[in-house]
């Protein structure tokens, strides 16, 4: 059996992606024989966090007990770098598999209450490949009768054709960012990227900076798309697109990842809220009993 479960398979023209039962991973996804994101072997588990869905909170969250309608949850410490507890609780569950065509499928998970998050909610993610790339969509349900907080995120890492992230141009649309302290917890301090080295406002190399930065006040186009762009040294381009449900984006250049894995890819991950949001209530989704709740992003490679 395959650490990650069953392996699903779609395809449209010249893509193709593999999402596996575990987690709802984005295991691999191409384009005409060429990487959109660095992906992971079937026999292997996905380090840092390649791929996977965070929820019911993206990023981190400090395991001090926190509260909500009338409920304690207590995290558990899994990041011990940084004392925090990262990612949520579904990225090692096994979902069901709803539905499966040539370019589409469907997981879903029923979350249970757990001390760590004591509401029950439903989780779903559907992935479908189509001419504007894969699109991604995320629906979560309240299944609790009370009101219960949630935050949604995935953390896909964007691929380069080169051996390392080094000579490619990052161009991020994000006026600021949310500035943080030494366990990469917000400070509560929104700060403006401009004049700052992490300003990527305007596309410009990477070379030479640290990014585990979690960015916001992102700029849209019309149709309400935020744009974050990685540039090959050989002109290709892949593109991340987030709509108005994904009001934060973090980058992460994989500076603390092992080596072979180190700066040769970009983590670019949207995310409903701001690290430490179940306790700190920034930004962070709230669904009555039985409500619903939808987002969606979208990956793409273009040809240079």
């Amino acid at each position: 059996m395959l650490p990650s479960g069953e392996q699903i398979a779609i395809a449209h023209g010249d893509q193709r992606a593999v999402i596996t039962q575990v987690g709802a991973t984005l295991r691999t996804y191409v384009k005409g024989g060429v990487a959109v994101v660095e992906g992971f072997a079937a026999d292997e588990l996905p380090d840092g966090a390649h791929g996977q869905m965070m929820y019911p909170w993206p990023n981190r969250l400090s395991p001090e007990p926190w509260s909500f309608s009338g409920r304690t949850a207590v995290p558990s410490v899994d990041d011990h770098s940084t004392g925090t507890a990262i990612h949520g609780l579904v990225r090692w569950r096994p979902f069901d598999i709803e539905m499966v065509n040539q370019n589409r499928c469907v997981l879903s998970l029923l979350l249970h209450p757990s001390p760590e998050y004591p509401f029950a909610s439903e989780v779903a993610v559907a992935y479908h490949l189509g001419s504007l790339g894969l699109t991604v969509t995320a629906t979560v349900t309240n299944r609790d009768d009370v009101p219960i907080p949630v935050g949604v995120g995935f953390h896909p890492y964007l691929a380069v054709t080169t051996s390392t992230i080094e000579g490619a141009m990052l161009e991020v649309p994000a006026t600021a960012y949310v500035a943080t302290g030494e366990r990469l917890l917000p400070t509560g301090q929104i700060l403006p990227v401009a004049g700052q080295a992490l300003d990527f406002s305007t596309a410009k190399s990477v070379s030479g900076h640290e990014l585990n930065v979690t960015y916001t006040e992102l700029v849209r186009d019309d149709t309400g798309l935020a744009t974050v762009r990685l540039g090959d040294r050989d002109g290709g381009v892949v593109e991340l697109q987030v709509d108005r449900t994904f009001p934060y984006i973090q980058l992460y250049t994989g500076d603390q990842l092992p080596h072979g894995r180190r700066r040769t890819s970009i983590g670019v991950e949207p995310m409903t809220c701001p690290p430490e949001a179940l306790r700190s209530g920034k930004d962070v989704i709230v669904l009555e009993p039985g409500q619903p709740w939808a987002g969606s992003w979208r990956l793409r490679r273009l040809e240079p």
